[in-house]
């Protein structure tokens, strides 16, 4: 903290006195690394001290207006210049606090007073009308530019062009510049392409997109993963895979090598329009093709197969991934769990929630509830019963439907005891805090109650 003493000798040191309010000289706050001596000059016995320190003072300011009075107090000192830098660390400080006329005013002072114009001006500038959500004065950088004759880089084009497209109602107006650039010496690139297809697929409108994707190749630039995934994205949301299968193969063609995103599209795209043909053989080109599929490829493809009711297809999946060096995960478990105890596949069902539980996964109530469900259907009440003691070893609860299907057949009596020991066995799990048996005994005692009603003699 800064004495207001020091402040007001800063002041009076400058050719006009600016009065500050009290506000101002209590909250002037000097940077830790900066002592009560850092506006004295080594050189000379001028107050005012070097440009560079004026500058890290200025730096240090939280308040952006109490910033710009001490630039103009220095100005305002015999022979005292601003470095280049400072004004630029000024106006980064005023535009985020949305102060554009105070920037304006610093942008016509650079060029008034002969400072070198530089890319990086024109970079915060386009940053701060950007983080301030203003597309036309980010629009309006652009021809600024060119009215301080200098012309722009094509990162600034891009920058521009990715602020305007942000906004649905700017789409329009990124593409005229887009299209005009070249005549103001600035040349699109890939990105420039890419960004302004990318808007026009999220619009709909795959059609100029894709017509834009040709003039690259017009235009000898050459296109990146990114501009035929951009568009395979889109042909996939409008259910056109067919085409998006073309785009993949002409990138295999031109020696392109597909990413995993591009792999990851395309398998959800074949599989959820049901060409699970396809969607395997494409699975199995990826290793040849330089990319290895991972965890997420195989589990798209295995979810594809369940949802066919394919699950012995999805058998074959899990045990290529295995082969391959990829583990499956709870996901795979649990959707090739589920996907057989829907084709009443129980007996391999129960094999791979064995394997799941031997690994650590945890089954989801679900798949517990379709096993049972399904052994109980055809009669397999110990099997059940099995999956139930397997599950709560694990510490896993059967979810209460799970209890209302097996209580009921464990508790009927056909030629004296039914099942009463495996109900026992059952029973005797050590229990863990968070297991729901208390819903088994509620279960079985409304059971219980319920028959003696129906059946008075029998009590």
């Amino acid at each position: 903290m800064t004495s207001p003493s020091l402040l007001r000798s800063f002041l009076r040191s400058t050719e006009t006195l600016i009065p500050l309010s009290s506000h101002h000289i209590i909250s002037f706050n000097f940077s830790q690394n900066l002592n009560q001596q850092s506006f004295y000059s080594s050189r000379s016995n001028s107050l005012i001290g070097s440009p560079s320190r004026v500058q890290k003072l200025i730096a240090s300011q939280s308040d952006p207006l109490l910033a710009k009075e001490i630039f103009e107090c220095a100005s305002r000192h015999p022979n005292f210049s601003h470095s280049y830098s400072t004004y630029l660390i000024l106006i980064l400080k005023l535009g985020r606090t949305r102060q554009f006329s105070l920037v304006d005013d610093l942008v016509r002072r650079l060029k008034s007073e002969s400072y070198p114009i530089t890319p990086t001006l024109f970079s915060y500038l386009i940053r701060v009308y950007g983080e301030a959500d203003l597309p036309d004065k980010v629009l309006k950088t652009f021809y600024t530019m060119l009215q301080y004759g200098f012309k722009p880089l094509p990162k600034h084009l891009n920058r521009i062009l990715e602020i305007l497209v942000s906004h649905r109602n700017f789409v329009r107006p990124a593409f005229d510049l887009f299209r005009d650039a070249h005549r103001h010496g600035v040349s699109p690139n890939t990105q420039s392409y890419n960004i302004l297809m990318r808007a026009f697929c999220l619009n709909g409108d795959i059609s100029i997109a894709y017509h834009l994707f040709n003039k690259m190749f017009k235009r000898d630039i050459v296109p990146d993963i990114e501009s035929y995934r951009i568009l395979m994205q889109a042909m996939c949301r409008k259910s056109q895979v067919n085409g998006a299968v073309d785009l993949l193969e002409d990138m295999l063609n031109k020696g392109f090598v597909p990413d995993s995103l591009t792999y990851t599209t395309l398998l959800n795209s074949l599989c959820r329009k049901k060409k699970l043909r396809e969607a395997y053989k494409l699975l199995c080109r990826m290793k040849i093709k330089g990319c290895n599929p991972d965890i997420v490829h195989y589990n798209t493809v295995i979810s594809g197969f369940c949802r066919e009711r394919r699950a012995h297809d999805a058998c074959k999946v899990i045990a290529d991934m295995q082969n391959n060096g990829c583990l499956p995960n709870v996901v795979s478990y649990r959707t090739l769990v589920g996907g057989l105890c829907d084709k009443g596949m129980l007996d391999e069902a129960n094999n791979y929630m064995k394997e799941m539980l031997s690994k650590g996964f945890s089954p989801h109530f679900a798949v517990i509830h379709g096993l049972v469900k399904g052994f109980c259907n055809v009669g397999k009440i110990e099997e059940a019963c099995g999956v139930l003691t397997k599950s709560l070893e694990h510490g896993e609860a059967p979810h209460i439907d799970t209890w209302a299907i097996i209580i009921p057949l464990l508790c009927e009596v056909d030629d004296g005891v039914r099942s009463r020991d495996v109900l026992e066995q059952v029973l005797k799990i050590e229990i863990t805090g968070h297991t729901r048996i208390v819903d088994a005994g509620i279960g079985l005692e409304n059971y219980l109650i319920r028959k003696i009603r129906a059946n008075p003699r029998a009590s």
